[in-house]
């Protein structure tokens, strides 16, 4: 098919790293901007190309698929909109702030066949390809996602941040239904609205012994991204930030002739990572999804995991 043409529905920060994403690619054309705020939108489009609409439904007919970069409150109306004009879309992560809502766009996709792609963007990082190509039967993984306050962001941490970390967590233990989700909340910051945590410490087990932990703050004082991944004979440690991967092997304990002591041995392995941009490698993905060429099934099925896991610790908050 030709190049699709594609909508980009918000202007804000991460709009303008979509834009300048879809703006850039071979593969696709920005047609157009949807954003209420003028002002926004026109910079936008005089930025990267293509109308500014204020609206939805005349962009909608002039697109071939869309992404969804507005803020996530406003996902549940817009996807809606989306899928009556049986279009395609990419929606930034989470789908809608609601397990329940996520769960009725999804169902809606399916009976229409409409193809759909969250946002996870942390399964295009070249550093999490590496890594998993050397994660062995993990029975332990450690993540942590830690950032300055933002007072932008109006939902809570686990739906803005954590819900990465439990889509990385879950595609390690096969995309398997946690056997049992505990979490704590934080609430600390004067400036978030309320029932909206600042911090959230999530534990989960898998069938077959499998353990994880991830930590989410937006009260840190530098971003942390970072991942550890333990099996029962390697260890696997990755910054999704630097996109850096190193892998550890304990080889040896030897006592030291008789001497007070011991000597061990580890093997580290840094593998040469190397990839495109998450967002750019993200957006290929998609037009893979608008041409046919990725199963639409499989996609829609593997967004509810993430969206599940969050639903549940939230429900402990």
């Amino acid at each position: 098919m030709a190049n699709p043409n594609i909508v980009l529905f918000g202007a804000g920060t991460m709009g303008r790293n979509h834009a300048r994403i879809i703006s850039s690619s071979a593969r696709a054309n920005l047609v157009g901007i949807v954003d209420p705020f003028e002002a926004s939108g026109r910079a936008a489009t005089e930025q990267y190309g293509g109308e500014w609409y204020p609206e939805a439904e005349d962009a909608l007919r002039a697109a071939d698929a869309v992404v969804v970069a507005a803020s996530t409150e406003y996902h549940y109306d817009i996807a809606k909109q989306i899928l009556d004009a049986g279009l395609p879309v990419l929606i930034e992560k989470p789908v809608c702030p609601s397990l329940e809502q996520t769960e009725e766009i999804l169902s809606a996709a399916e009976r229409r066949g409409v193809p759909v792609q969250c946002g996870f963007l942390e399964r295009y990082n070249a550093g999490v390809i590496a890594a998993k190509a050397l994660i062995e039967d993990p029975v332990y993984v450690r993540a942590e996602r830690h950032s300055p306050y933002w007072s932008r962001i109006k939902t809570g941490v686990a739906w803005d941040m954590l819900v990465h970390d439990a889509d990385l967590v879950s595609n390690l233990y096969g995309a398997a239904t946690p056997e049992s989700v505990s979490a704590e909340l934080g609430y600390f910051h004067p400036e978030s609205l309320p029932g909206a945590e600042d911090v959230i410490d999530l534990t989960l087990r898998f069938p077959g012994s499998g353990i994880a932990s991830a930590s989410a703050s937006r009260i840190g004082q530098r971003k942390v991204r970072r991942m550890t991944v333990q099996s029962l004979d390697s260890m696997v440690e990755v910054d999704l930030l630097l996109r850096s991967v190193t892998k550890y092997r304990h080889t040896n304990i030897e006592s030291t002739d008789g001497r007070v002591g011991f000597r061990q041995m580890t093997e580290m392995e840094v593998p040469e990572v190397s990839g495109p941009e998450p967002l750019a490698a993200q957006f290929d993905h998609f037009v893979d999804l608008v041409e046919g060429t990725v199963d639409a099934d499989e996609e829609r099925r593997s967004i509810l995991p993430a969206h599940r896991i969050i639903a549940s610790a939230l429900a402990q908050g």
